[in-house]
Order: structure tokens, then C-alpha cells, then sequence
């Protein structure tokens, strides 16, 4: 089955693209949103990465990457036109890197559907402190670089996800996995890339109570 993976840059995105891949699915191609103008516009959301960064991380894997750019306002409807044209290129199947909240999956299956794809959620109801551990088991290694301020600070970003991380995020009480939103990744190597991401981190900025350092 022919398949785009919905990249946010980030482990879960990366996961569950390689989990996907163990399944038969072929992953033809990257789909990234944008934040338009005046929302953070020109780099990616939650995570804040610039196109520029995203591009060499599919770069390093070999792979097609398409990105749109929208406001929230305007977000369903830019990435529904993006899956009709990722189908035109027959695409047939989405891929996401939801662990358990439900209405991101309902919303991934909603989209997909009136788009007529398929869609996978390959990391679906996994043990999300479990899940962590098995991305490092397969190689894959992030650092953090975005963060609740007021559950994390500025110490965590720049961190490598590592055991030592792990441990320390759950005595803090911060799920492991940063599934409700603590923090995100960037991915710069493991088994789906041909050569690591080479890069640089930059300033820090601050957002909405989230902090977010600037890779290069």
C-alpha cells in the first residue's frame, strides 16, 4: 500500500513512519503544515521547526515531502487539499503518530476518509512510557525542542531523549512521552535515515507559555 506519513519532525511522526514501513506500507512521500502568518509563520506547529530543517531530515531518509501553509482557522480544509493531491500521485493511506488521544485519531480518520485514503495509526494504544523506550531500542535519536515553561523550562530543551531523560521527566511527573503536549522533538538519526541530520541550535523564543529553541 502506497501511503504518506503525516511529519511533524518530531519521534512519535518518526516511529510511527518506521513502524509502517515493518508493516508492508510503502511511504511515498512526507506531509508537513505550515503555521501561516501571524501564527509562528514559516515554521511547523508545536514543534517549531523551519522548512529548511524538515527538508534535509527527508532528505537524509530519501524521501518526498510535501508542506502547505495555513492559519488554525483554515487547517482541515488546506490539509484535505493536500490528500487529494497526494492521492492524484496514487497515494492511498495516511499514516499518523497518535498514541491515544482520541480526537486526534478521529480526526485523522475523518479527514482520510472523505478524502477516500485508508489510514494507519501504527502506535495506537501502545504503553506510552514503553513506546519511548522502543524508540531508543530501534535507534532513533531526539532532542527536545519545544516545552511547557511552567512543567519543564529552558534546562530540558536541547536534551537528548535518553534513560537518564526519561527517569527525570516521570519524577517530575511529566509523561514520558509528551503526549499531552509537554514537549516535542526533533529527529536527526536512526534506522530510516541513510546519514544524521547535521545540525545547529540557535536562540530560544517563547510562544503561547511554550518555549522553543531554533535549530539550524
Amino acid at each position: 500500500m502506497r501511503a504518506f506519513c503525516s511529519w511533524s519532525g518530531g519521534k512519535d511522526s518518526a516511529f510511527a513512519l518506521y513502524e509502517a514501513k515493518k508493516e508492508g506500507i510503502e511511504v511515498a512521500a512526507l506531509l508537513t503544515i505550515m503555521a501561516a502568518e501571524p501564527e509562528a509563520g514559516g515554521r511547523s506547529r508545536s514543534h517549531g521547526l523551519s522548512e529548511a530543517v524538515l527538508r534535509r531530515q527527508s532528505e537524509c531518509m530519501g524521501l518526498a515531502h510535501e508542506f502547505r501553509s495555513t492559519t488554525w482557522a483554515e487547517y482541515e480544509a488546506v490539509f484535505s487539499a493536500a490528500l487529494a493531491d497526494l492521492k492524484g500521485t496514487g497515494v492511498e493511506c495516511g499514516v499518523f503518530g497518535d498514541i491515544d488521544v482520541e480526537d486526534h485519531r478521529r480526526w485523522a480518520e475523518r479527514v482520510c476518509g472523505k478524502a477516500g485514503l485508508e489510514w494507519r495509526e501504527p502506535l495506537w494504544g501502545r504503553d506510552r512510557t514503553k513506546l519511548v523506550w522502543d524508540l531508543l531500542a530501534a535507534g532513533f535519536r531526539a532532542i527536545v525542542v519545544s516545552c511547557d515553561k511552567e512543567k519543564l523550562g529552558e534546562k530540558f530543551l536541547g536534551r537528548e531523549i535518553a534513560p537518564g531523560l526519561i527517569r527525570e521527566l516521570e519524577a517530575r511527573g511529566v509523561d514520558a512521552a509528551g503526549e499531552n503536549g509537554e514537549y516535542h522533538t526533533f529527529v536527526f538519526d536512526g534506522p530510516l535515515f541513510a546519514r544524521p541530520v547535521e545540525y545547529a541550535t540557535g536562540d530560544v523564543r517563547e510562544h503561547d507559555g511554550y518555549l522553543f529553541l531554533s535549530i539550524k
